[in-house]
């Protein structure tokens, strides 16, 4: 059975504005529908039947969209902030609960040509507690921040990348909810420093993706995103 999967889409996306002045990210249209629509017809094409949105930034509008998922073919629920804006690992520790022992992690943003179901069984191969998917990026779609050798993934480090460093974070995870237990409940903390940690400790698996990702968190990530769905919507 495929793990569920946890939606981090509470940020503020600065970065669009001023569409995201008004609405959140995950419901700026693309190609025709709200961007999340796209998400969610992804993962149940992939196999994908719980999903779990984290929310924050006008929250409400996501559900609007999305509803209890049924017209997606999924069971969906929320995990909101609440007053504070918890950063993406305080997000995850208040929706683990909702998520179980083992879940997907995927931003709002994102849009990833990933098998999931070959994600999962590397995740549940390599017998560690967290897996990043990676690419071999060169610093082209963003500076490159994991080093990644002969299998294995080395060390992640988004604040302060190294020349060595040619992979990046793709954007899809697979985490334990394990991993989360020793921080504080309702405070914020990064995902990314988690991960981090995890590299650092040779507790991070690394999964190679091949095909780029897509990406809605820039002007100019949101037209390659659209153009590439209006393909795919025609296929």
């Amino acid at each position: 059975m495929m793990f569920p999967v946890a939606i981090l889409a509470g940020g503020l996306a600065t970065r669009l504005h001023p569409i995201t002045e008004i609405i959140p990210k995950s419901v700026v249209e693309v190609a025709g529908k709200p961007f999340i629509a796209w998400q969610l017809s992804y993962l149940r094409e992939q196999g994908v039947t719980k999903v779990v949105i984290c929310l924050g930034h006008l929250g409400e509008m996501v559900r609007d969209v999305v509803g209890n998922g049924e017209r997606f073919g999924l069971k969906v629920s929320y995990s909101e902030d609440g007053p504070i804006l918890l950063g993406t690992g305080g997000a995850l520790m208040k929706a683990a609960p909702l998520l179980g022992d083992d879940f997907f992690v995927l931003y709002g943003d994102s849009f990833l040509p990933v098998n999931f179901s070959t994600v999962q069984k590397a995740y549940e191969k390599s017998s560690l507690p967290a897996l990043m998917t990676i690419l071999q990026n060169q610093n082209q779609w963003d500076k490159s921040n994991v080093f990644f050798k002969n299998g294995q993934l080395l060390e992640y480090n988004k604040r302060a990348p190294r020349k060595e460093m040619t992979y990046i974070d793709f954007g899809l995870g697979v985490i334990s909810a394990s991993i989360l237990k020793h921080y504080l409940f309702d405070r914020p903390f990064d995902l990314a420093d988690t991960y981090q940690d995890l590299s650092q400790k040779g507790k991070l698996a690394g999964f190679e993706a091949y095909d780029r990702f897509y990406e809605i968190g820039s002007h100019t990530g949101l037209k390659e995103t659209e153009k590439y769905l209006l393909m795919k919507g025609e296929e």
